[in-house]
């Protein structure tokens, strides 16, 4: 390293050598006038230097100065005073430039004090640390997430729709439909003039068409007290028909003057537009974890280094929270430790031991396969018994949520078993944490699909339209005769169970383990301990739980209004559960690929409601005596209809979009930008690694200057010791 005092150097202090990277041996010694200890600042730069340099950029070079803040109040003084000659409009820019990022910061404040639990999710990070921590913030960004998509929904669907119901400016569509009057007239007039055989054909069709248009949906006879309590958790009775589920929209089109507002366009739409909403959120968040991700680098040196000088946490509060800080960081290198000691055993095997222990992993992962497959098959066959029966009693409402029951019970005794299985499967902790995570994540999508194809096969009579019970009407209207308030239905009882079963854990489970723990001595409740706080299942229900919600935002509208209820409660109870009854797991994740994975889960999850919908509004054949798409083939035609009934030039602008004219060219844009993207990344690429490259060669010359310092050190002690010998004789 070289210092130079002259003022074209000395700008910033220190100069470092930008030369090649040669052994700190051969470099020059530098000059005895200067003094290396001092950070050297020029006070008098020349005119280029003032002219080329910002505000910002000299305000920031005095930020990394290695000075002592008196000296760089000084030097800040200095410049203050030296006020450069300007023009009006400079100055003018400059003031409105300084207008506008006081005003940027004023509104980040505001804003950050309007995020919900600001302070809660503080205080929780200082006792439990920031992976705990990353639970509840992965809690707010759901919960703020349903808020803005209710208030979408709300916008453009349920208050058009209430207002639309009050007013008198109705054009209803509803003409369109073979309603009861109309149908039963027709069918009177037919069976008076017409005679023939032909004639009887289109008579029985009318009669069938008007027994698809039946639906009904009023409780008859007397209403006791606690049906209203069972209709609350089964969405049935005056829940059904009310503006929760789909089955209460009219086909409707609000027109007043020159104004008109299309329910049933605006009901798919909102639906399309709340999921496409849904995946901006989560790539945004995704995308700010994986910038992260890629500055802190990985690999183990890299794991050992945040560990040992990046890994402690300042902001924990208590003894107990820094107790647990050190346990954490012990595990996290005790895990490495333990990847590294059997990366070195799988090494050391034997060629016949190798294919041994392949074996038994195929083995144990049949037996895994076996465990989701009956569990598939026990919702399946519990959706199949639970469609059957409805009645108003509490046995009929445990029968309607069977299959919840069913799908929760999976849901926590094959992951045990699975995690049992993975002890016996001999991988390393961290491949056996993901195992255990994706057979998880696999079981509790999986399930959903499982019970989706119950329900598909139910309504289209497993895809074969010439059945009986769906040639008149092209879905079983028998037993499903508004087959989307069902479906609206089944995702409201998974969401209420799901909310339901939380609670009941709590205060059945974590509450009285709690008590047993601290005030019994026995050894056995002291081995089994407090309930453990675990990040990763944890997350995995709220996932679930979105999942629900997204597949069901088509049926039933109101339906992130009720997650965003259970969400803020849920978190509550969490909260209390955390400080009163768990204690915090003592095998912890590394957060940022903690987060990662658990987007990525949360992307599938929102892959699947998406194919769900997509497969619905395109597919299967709307009801058609219920909600807004009842006189139409499927949902999707009132797109095409309503841009039939658009101007000429809106027309053919958005004819000329979905052209091929315009998607080769834009193919094409998109491909090039693609390729620029992917350049750019790969020059950034090789500009991290050079650097990284530099910064072991910097370790290298640094570790020989300590092996210089001890040489030197050793011959002057040695010196010292034979100059006092010497004396002494």
């Amino acid at each position: 390293m070289e210092m130079n005092g002259s003022p074209q150097n000395s700008a910033v202090g220190v100069q470092i050598s930008n030369g090649s990277h040669e052994s700190l041996s051969l470099r020059e010694r530098p000059s005895a006038g200067v003094d290396q200890r001092v950070p050297q600042y020029n006070w008098n730069p020349s005119p280029a230097e003032v002219g080329g340099e910002s505000s910002a950029d000299k305000l920031q070079d005095l930020k990394t100065l290695p000075m002592r803040m008196a000296l760089k109040k000084a030097i800040r003084q200095v410049r203050q005073m030296k006020v450069p000659v300007v023009s009006s409009l400079e100055s003018w820019k400059k003031s409105k430039t300084k207008a506008a990022k006081r005003f940027l910061k004023v509104a980040g404040e505001a804003m950050a004090y309007a995020v919900p639990w600001r302070r809660t999710i503080h205080q929780i990070g200082g006792h439990f640390g920031g992976g705990v921590q990353s639970y509840f913030l992965f809690l707010q960004f759901l919960v703020v997430l349903n808020l803005l998509s209710s208030l979408l929904m709300a916008g453009f669907v349920l208050t058009p729709s209430i207002v639309f119901r009050s007013s008198s400016f109705v054009n209803s569509s509803d003409a369109q439909n073979v309603t009861g009057k109309t149908s039963s007239r027709i069918v009177t007039v037919i069976v008076e003039f017409l005679t023939s055989d032909v004639h009887l054909l289109v008579l029985r069709f009318l009669v069938d068409q008007q027994e698809c248009t039946v639906y009904s949906h009023s409780p008859q006879g007397l209403i006791f007290f606690y049906q209203y309590f069972l209709d609350l958790l089964s969405g049935t009775g005056f829940m059904e028909y009310s503006y929760l589920f789909y089955g209460y929209y009219n086909n409707t089109m609000g027109v007043s003057m020159e104004f008109s507002y299309n329910i049933p366009l605006a009901y798919l739409l909102t639906a399309a537009f709340y999921l496409i909403f849904c995946l901006i959120c989560i790539i945004i968040r995704m995308g700010a974890v994986v910038r992260i991700v890629v500055k802190t680098g990985g690999g183990a040196v890299g794991s050992y280094s945040r560990q040992a000088f990046t890994g402690w946490d300042f902001g924990l509060q208590g003894d107990r929270a820094v107790k647990l800080k050190q346990n954490n960081i012990r595990y996290q290198l005790q895990m490495d430790l333990e990847e590294e000691r059997i990366k070195q055993h799988a090494a050391s095997l034997t060629l016949a031991q190798t294919v041994g222990l392949y074996a038994k992993r195929v083995f144990l992962n049949l037996i895994v396969l076996g465990l989701i497959g009956l569990a598939f098959y026990a919702i399946f066959k519990a959706a199949q018994f639970s469609q059957t029966r409805s009645g108003g009693t509490f046995v009929d409402l445990l029968v309607e949520y069977l299959p919840s029951m069913v799908i929760t019970a999976a849901n926590f005794v094959v992951p045990f078993l699975c995690d049992q299985i993975a002890l016996l499967e001999r991988y390393s902790p961290s491949t056996t944490v993901i195992l255990a995570l994706l057979r998880a994540v696999f079981l509790r999508l999986a399930s959903l699909v499982v019970l989706l194809f119950t329900l598909w096969s139910g309504i289209t009579c497993s895809g074969d339209l010439e059945n009986t019970d769906c040639s008149i009407c092209k879905y079983n209207h028998k037993q499903y005769p508004c087959w989307e308030t069902h479906i609206g239905q089944e995702m409201y009882k998974l969401a209420i169970f799901d909310f339901i079963t939380v609670v009941v854990v709590m205060v059945l489970v974590e509450f009285p383990r709690r008590i047993i723990v601290d005030n019994c001595s026995c050894k056995l409740a002291q081995f089994v301990g407090r309930q453990e706080f675990v990040i990763p299942q944890n997350v995995l229900g709220l996932v679930y739980g979105q999942t629900v919600v997204w597949i069901g935002a088509l049926f039933c509208p109101l339906l992130p209004f009720v997650n965003i209820i259970k969400f803020i409660i849920i978190f509550y109870c969490r909260k209390l559960t955390l400080f009163q009854n768990c204690r915090p797991a003592v095998r912890t994740f590394r957060s940022n690929s903690s987060k990662i994975f658990f987007l990525i889960v949360l992307l599938l999850g929102w892959i699947l409601a998406s194919l769900t919908l997509i497969y619905s509004a395109a597919k299967i054949h709307p009801s058609m005596g219920c909600g807004p798409f009842r006189s139409l083939l499927v949902m999707w035609d009132v797109v095409p209809q309503t841009l039939h009934t658009l101007s000429d030039s809106a027309k053919e602008f958005l004819f000329y979009i979905g052209s091929q004219a315009f998607a080769i060219p834009l193919f094409i844009f998109l491909c090039v930008l693609l390729c620029y993207i992917a350049a750019l990344a790969s020059v950034y690429g090789k500009t991290v690694s050079l650097l990284r490259t530099q910064l072991k060669m910097e370790g290298r010359d640094k570790q020989f200057l300590v092996k210089r310092i001890e040489e030197l050190s050793s011959v002057r002690r040695r010196k010292t010791e034979g100059w006092n010998e010497y004396h002494e004789h």
